[in-house]
């Protein structure tokens, strides 16, 4: 699979953009782990253009991560035009290795976001989403631009079929389709039958990337062999889970599943995540913004309730290493 003069290889999987869970420390340990494509916490356009020191933080990027997306979300057109702009220059605003694509954010299901008609909320008005698509792809012609969507509003607008050829046909090279709408936010069964339409329909000819409910190598082999989509996106399923990248390469090369790491490689790995976010956001910063993860990594260690809680409210870096010893000494 290729985006733009982006090689992919075949059936590619790659880390899906969320808010608060892919910052950099993650980003590059997702890709250690296999990741084929890694993509940024969404940075709101509005941010960007106010030169807010927070969105410009979340376009560094390093080499390490490469390939990586930068992805923006906004609802007015010029802002969002002015955002791909700096999205593209990331590497001399923020530092860094900066973009190897710019993907727009019209997938993001929650109230503060789709609310206001961003993200997600763009399901309904796709003229406009078109348009806003349209401006950036002209704006960044040298960039690829790549979207992210859902299937539709709610049940009874579901426009994904013809809304993928309207975005293709202004210069998309890629499309990501997650197998909701708006209104299931992330609530009940992905729905890939309509994912698997747009790759079907003839008159399409980007990669078509699917997203919903990947969750182990089988998971992700029936979305290649049921569906035909060229790339797979891993959201929800990643977190404290890195090394869901290695168990779903794994079965797809041999068809056979990877055991789940023992309790050595997750403390040596939570060490290296650790390490990886106090290097690249400080005290106490990388430890609050790692406790999603943290909590994670070690689910389904017995009578881990006491342990989890020193884990998650301790703001000591030597006192969270401590931490990690004793569940390495205890349960390895």
């Amino acid at each position: 699979m290729k985006i733009g003069n982006i090689d992919l290889g075949d059936r590619p999987v790659l880390l899906a953009p969320m808010e608060d869970v892919t910052d950099a420390s993650f980003r590059i340990l997702c890709r250690e782990q296999g990741a084929d494509m890694v993509y940024t916490e969404f940075v709101p356009s509005d941010g960007l253009i106010r030169d807010a020191a927070k969105a410009i933080a979340k376009m560094h990027t390093s080499d390490g991560e490469a390939p990586v997306g930068i992805q923006i979300y906004g609802h007015i057109l010029e802002s969002m035009v002015e955002a791909a702009k700096m999205a593209d220059k990331a590497a001399e605003i923020a530092g860094g290795h900066g973009s190897d694509l710019v993907d727009i954010n019209f997938g993001c299901p929650v109230s503060k976001i789709a609310g206001r008609g961003a993200g997600s909320g763009m399901m309904r008005y796709p003229d406009k989403m078109v348009a806003i698509t349209k401006a950036v792809v002209e704006a960044v012609p040298d960039k690829p631009v790549t979207v992210k969507t859902r299937l539709g509003w709610d049940e009874d607008s579901k426009i994904i079929v013809e809304l993928a050829e309207r975005l293709q046909d202004v210069g998309i090279q890629a499309l990501t389709i997650h197998g909701r709408t708006r209104c299931q936010m992330y609530r009940g069964n992905a729905d890939w039958t309509l994912i698997g339409k747009v790759k079907e329909n003839p008159r399409m000819h980007i990669p078509i990337i699917g997203n919903g409910d990947i969750t182990d190598g089988p998971s992700a082999a029936k979305a290649f062999a049921d569906y035909g989509v060229d790339g797979i996106m891993v959201g929800r399923a990643t977190f404290g889970r890195p090394w869901i990248f290695r168990e779903i390469k794994q079965y797809l090369s041999t068809g056979e599943e990877m055991p789940s790491p023992g309790v050595e490689e997750r403390v040596a790995l939570a060490k290296r995540h650790l390490a990886l976010s106090l290097e690249l956001k400080g005290i106490p910063r990388g430890i609050y913004e790692m406790r999603r993860h943290l909590s994670c990594y070690f689910k389904g260690l017995p009578d881990f309730k006491e342990t989890r809680m020193k884990m998650v409210t301790t703001t000591d870096p030597d006192e969270l290493y401590s931490i990690l010893d004793y569940i390495l000494a205890k349960y390895a």
